[in-house]
């Protein structure tokens, strides 16, 4: 993170910046697809967002720590509990989405649909 400055504003968006797996950068070094912050009027930090399976790989690993467990280490009820919270968060948008989360839950990609299936059903 060198070139970018300490302050109040970066520590207050740094939890969000690593909770999505971006990056941040120097405003100077930002990219036509990155987002630069501004604060105060002046530009402070530039933030290169991932790409969507780097995201959702990210997300599995968070939820992983949150839970303390692997998550093919959980009860059906919490693996269902997962989906539906991936679901929301537009997980299986992604390409292979339902694939990657089957295999973070150790389960077969018809029980991942499965357990959407139910949530529409609920």
């Amino acid at each position: 993170m060198t070139g970018i400055a300490d302050g109040p504003f970066i520590a207050a968006v740094k939890p969000l910046i690593d909770a999505m797996g971006g990056e941040m950068l120097p405003p100077d070094e930002a990219g036509p697809d990155d987002v630069v912050l501004a604060w105060e009027g002046a530009d402070v930090v530039a933030v290169r967002l991932p790409q969507l399976a780097d995201s959702l790989d990210h997300i599995l690993a968070a939820m992983e720590r949150k839970k303390g467990k692997p998550l093919a280490d959980l009860d059906r009820k919490a693996k269902q509990e997962v989906v539906r919270i991936l679901e929301a968060r537009g997980a299986f948008s992604v390409r292979h989405g339902v694939e990657t989360v089957a295999s973070a839950l150790g389960v077969s990609r018809f029980t991942v649909y499965n357990y959407l299936n139910r949530e529409k059903e609920a």
